[in-house]
């Protein structure tokens, strides 16, 4: 069996719910307390053992490139200041993992993003990871999906429960053996009452490379793009999926109120931030009662 060795994470999207600092600043830039979105996936995916991540992008997102790439001013201005903690801060960002890029020319959706990777990722098994979906745990969340795949030797989309009446926001999982979480299909978006489960898919993955074909297939779907659930649905008419039931907090900070949660929750975990966080937290709810 192959290592997972590489991650492909889409960064292509234009944030518009974000707007209007989305204008001028990628959406993944943007920090939980003091730490970029996109370099708190990408640790994620480090400490999973990825070696190699490329990310699809566009031209409207090079501040993710410049952020992972070397500032030399910036660093000879450390030096020479004697500022040596931030100095060594700077140089492991760019230092912990080889990144590539490619840039998606059209907004043509999440399957033809990942399409664009084809030639990067080969024959390989390989993670894909969505932006809008922080985990915070213990373990990361992509080493469980890993840890999955190398026990079945299958896809795996990693999933969390969800509340019934929210079912209705997510790709809920029809599962063909809810006891061996073998995964039968996704229902993208069921009608309230309608899903098969009330487990959702939350933005990791472990795919085959034979991904691809089916990518290279399949036809517009929902907002007239490609999909690339619509490739998943097509690969497991020949290959195996299973769900890997991750143990962190799902954050989805795509939208401004989940943003909010995730700078809270992991701002307690600051020890120079925790005492003073909780003191304004308890007099807000106090100034509520």
């Amino acid at each position: 069996m192959k290592k997972v060795r590489k991650a492909v994470i889409p960064v292509a999207g234009m944030g518009t719910r974000f707007l209007p600092v989305t204008k001028s600043i990628p959406k993944e830039m943007l920090p939980i307390v003091d730490i970029p979105t996109i370099d708190m996936i990408v640790e994620e995916a480090v400490q999973s053992g990825i070696e190699e991540i490329l990310f699809i992008t566009s031209p409207y997102k090079k501040g993710i490139e410049d952020y992972f790439d070397r500032s030399y001013e910036l660093e000879s201005r450390l030096e020479k200041s004697g500022k040596l903690k931030q100095l060594e801060m700077i140089q492991k960002i760019s230092n912990k993992v080889k990144i590539f890029t490619v840039r998606q020319g059209e907004p043509l959706g999440s399957g033809h993003a990942v399409l664009l990777a084809k030639s990067f990722i080969g024959k390989e098994p390989f993670a894909v990871l969505f932006g809008d979906d922080l985990i915070k745990g213990k373990t990361p969340a992509l080493q469980e999906l890993i840890d999955v795949y190398h026990q079945t030797g299958a896809n795996v989309i990693g999933v969390q429960e969800v509340p019934y009446e929210l079912t209705y926001k997510y790709g809920i999982i029809d599962f063909q053996d809810s006891a061996q979480d073998k995964i039968k299909s996704i229902i993208e978006k069921p009608n309230i009452g309608e899903a098969p489960s009330n487990y959702a898919g939350l933005g990791r993955y472990i795919v085959n490379p034979e991904i691809f074909d089916c990518l290279e297939t399949i036809k517009t779907g929902a907002g007239d793009e490609y999909q690339f659930v619509d490739g998943l649905k097509e690969l497991m008419q020949t290959q195996d999926f299973y769900a890997c039931k991750f143990t962190g907090t799902y954050f989805d900070i795509g939208n401004q109120l989940g943003y909010l949660k995730a700078n809270i929750e992991y701002g307690l975990e600051r020890e120079d931030l925790k005492k003073e966080l909780l003191a304004y937290l308890k007099e807000k709810t106090d100034d509520q009662a």
